[in-house]
């Protein structure tokens, strides 16, 4: 059941000033992004807000400052937009922008290391082999899928939206996945495949404010939760409320809490996570896959349809992440001001 959502606080809005979102630039999730910034641009519009579209690829982002923007909403993904690179930018500019910083943004677009400080957490995540660049030759392959077991997921460990994933199925396969991915990043990730109940879970705020919010069931076609299935089709089903016992939709909420905590982020976030239901050993547990610090926010996208069941419209979430903006030097603005008088 959907909550019936809050009228939109729209008090203050003038003194959010003018607001840049970013949305399009140079990684595979171009297109994505751009459909993510149209719908935030137009929900903030809508609200009165001073907000204008702003593309990294094809403009200077010292344009930021030159024209007097006050804040940004960062609506881009993958590399140069989620990986603390745009970030580090807007930290020079003094330009505080929604989402995590630049340590934590890095972190978590790279699976590997977030693999690796999860695990020191005690947080749990599918098995894992990293093949580095250089490491790749056909007899180092067949290695892989004695460790991890048949089938299992070979992907680049710094893209998103499912770009570049196999799930391989046979030895066969390894070469052309590790070569699919390969395109993509010079490190491949190889992951054990979870069998089960693919989730993920939102999360807004930072620190010990955080909360997560409902979790979201995701059932896609022969279990392909492709870039297709993602953004372009309407075959894949979502469930929200996910279905899930109580006892275990509190869990997989404990645990998306922790792993965004133990990262770092801050703003919002999207842990996607599988359950274990299926295959030789269907335990009910819970793995963490990943977290995404910028996510999706077009008319397919997950943190948009949880926050609608936790009674948060598309136009409030917005504003809400909008006037969270902030910088991980919050002095830094401030500097910048009394330098310029």
């Amino acid at each position: 059941m959907t909550a019936t959502a809050k009228p939109v606080d729209t008090s203050g809005i003038q003194a959010l000033g003018k607001v840049a979102v970013l949305m399009g630039g140079t990684s595979a999730e171009r297109e994505v992004s751009l459909m993510s910034g149209g719908g935030v641009l137009a929900a903030l519009c809508s609200l009165g807000v001073n907000a204008h579209a702003f593309d990294p690829a094809e403009r200077d982002l010292g344009d930021l400052r030159r024209e007097g923007y006050a804040r940004a909403f960062i609506a881009l993904h993958g590399r140069h937009g989620e990986d603390g690179t745009v970030q580090g930018a807007l930290e020079l500019l003094g330009i505080p922008y929604t989402g995590s910083g630049v340590m934590a943004s890095a972190i978590a677009l790279d699976k590997v290391m977030t693999k690796r400080l999860w695990l020191a957490e005690g947080l749990p995540t599918p098995n894992w082999v990293c093949l580095e660049a250089g490491h790749q030759q056909p007899a180092l392959l067949r290695a892989v899928p004695d460790d991890l077991g048949l089938p299992l997921i070979v992907k680049p460990p710094r893209e998103g939206s499912s770009i570049g994933v196999t799930k391989v199925l046979g030895y066969s396969q390894m070469l052309d996945a590790v070569k699919l991915s390969a395109l993509y990043d010079a490190d491949v990730l190889c992951e054990e495949f979870i069998e089960g109940i693919e989730l993920t879970c939102p999360v807004l705020g930072e620190g010990a404010s955080a909360r997560a919010l409902p979790v979201v069931r995701i059932d896609a076609p022969e279990g392909n939760y492709d870039y297709e299935h993602k953004y372009f089709t309407d075959d894949t089903g979502y469930r929200c409320p996910s279905g899930l016992a109580p006892a275990e939709e509190a869990e997989v909420q404990r645990l998306t809490l922790a792993a965004y905590r133990a990262l770092g982020c801050r703003g919002w976030g999207r842990a996607d996570l599988m359950q274990r239901t299926r295959g030789a050993n269907p335990d009910g547990r819970f793995f963490l896959l990943e977290m995404n610090t910028s996510p999706g926010m077009t008319s397919h996208s997950l943190v948009p349809m949880s926050a609608r069941a936790a009674g948060i419209s598309y136009e409030a979430l917005c504003l809400q992440l909008l006037r969270a903006a902030a910088l991980d030097t919050p002095s830094r603005r401030d500097g910048l001001a009394a330098g310029a008088a």
